[in-house]
């Protein structure tokens, strides 16, 4: 599918406006904005612009994610707390979480922060990177719907589960280590739908315990309907090691749910008894350190860009011209996308259309005739009301 570059300023604005069309408070909207396109600087498209209306405007017109975010604090300590997240906004819920978590670590050296009943979140990474803006070491990570199978089992038990990690450096970028705990994550096979590319082999097994391969939208429906799931890092079985993947996956299905009381597994499949779509109650844990309660916040980036530099300084393999370490290259794809704005491709692209014309904002965009250079101001107030 053709991609098409849309300035930053441009769709920034227009996310913006159509969260708020749908519902949420503007302060509200900027930060599930910033959340979402973080992503797509990052170059990571299967959280960004191509899951703006599925994952989240779909489903607060479903009624099963609330715009208005009531974020409870149900317990706190010193260094800790428990908050409800009533199903609002997962980038609202994981901001204000991240920096409980950062102002507690400043004061106590360390603070977590756990949350139930949350939505999705977005990219874990921008979490993380709060904390390392800040000169703390940051962990999160997040339970999610169930497609993911257990070594050795072939039924969907838990979800993607990233387990982040942020470490502040002294180089252009923070050591920012973002991945799903299975090989690839439901996103991605969204992603593949859309461009129209294949499953790749070993990344879904199907319930004869073998892998599932080719058109990605049929093992997408698959997944869905409980006849296949995601592999663990590792992939099927243990000889390369599945056990892995499955291991850390249930460390973070465990720290987003044991100490809030969240919900798990099975629980977290946006359905009831009878089939009918509800909210999805995920589970988050956000995690600081901050380095000055150790040997100070200046030794600690630059004893983390040291190592970097000396791993990436390593003898290379034949035909391999660089080492990378977690965060650079999505540093160096937002260098590259700083001055032009996001690729958006032909499914995403009438998506936004649809999603403009249901709200009756006034934006153009560059894939249309009638495209005119965006020089701001268009603000909407709440236009649709949550059903």
């Amino acid at each position: 599918m053709a991609k098409v570059i849309c300035p930053w300023n441009l769709i920034t604005d227009f996310v913006t406006d159509a969260f708020v069309g749908y519902g949420v408070p503007r302060k509200d909207a900027e930060i599930c904005t910033d959340v979402l396109l973080e992503s797509d600087k990052r170059g990571i498209e299967s959280h960004g612009c191509n899951r703006f209306k599925p994952i989240y405007i779909d489903r607060i017109k479903a009624g099963i994610q609330n715009p208005v975010t009531d974020f409870e604090i149900v317990k706190e300590t010193p260094a800790t707390a428990v908050i409800d997240g009533h199903d609002g906004m997962g980038q609202v819920i994981g901001v204000r979480s991240m920096n409980m978590a950062i102002e507690k670590a400043k004061k106590y050296g360390l603070g977590m922060v756990v949350v139930r009943n949350s939505c999705h979140y977005g990219i874990a990474g921008y979490y993380a990177s709060m904390a390392t803006r800040q000169g703390c070491i940051g962990m999160t990570g997040t339970n999610a719907r169930p497609s993911v199978a257990p070594t050795h089992g072939v039924e969907g038990m838990f979800g993607t589960n990233p387990l982040t990690v942020g470490i502040p450096s002294d180089e252009k970028f923070d050591f920012i280590f973002d991945c799903a705990t299975s090989i690839t994550q439901n996103g991605k096979i969204e992603y593949y739908e859309r461009i129209n590319e294949d499953v790749h082999p070993g990344t879904v097994i199907g319930l004869d315990g073998k892998s599932i391969e080719g058109d990605a939208g049929e093992a997408l429906k698959k997944i869905r309907n409980g006849e296949a799931a995601l592999t663990p890092l590792g992939g099927i079985g243990e000889e390369l090691g599945g056990y892995k993947g499955y291991g850390y996956a249930m460390i973070v299905e465990l720290l987003s749910a044991v100490l809030q009381d969240g919900n798990y597994g099975k629980a977290l499949n946006g359905k009831n008894e009878k089939g009918e779509i509800v909210p999805y109650h995920l589970g988050h844990f956000f995690i600081a350190i901050d380095a000055e309660h150790f040997l100070g916040s200046e030794l600690a980036r630059k004893k983390t860009g040291e190592i970097i530099r000396t791993i990436r300084s390593s003898r290379k393999a034949p035909g391999s011209e660089h080492i990378y370490s977690a965060g650079e290259k999505e540093y160096n794809i937002w260098k590259e996308r700083e001055n032009s704005g996001v690729p958006i491709n032909e499914a995403v692209q009438k998506e936004i259309i649809n999603v403009r014309n249901e709200l009756g904002l006034s934006y153009t965009f560059p894939w249309e005739e009638n495209y005119k250079p965006y020089e701001g101001g268009c603000k909407a107030e709440a236009l649709i009301e949550n059903k």
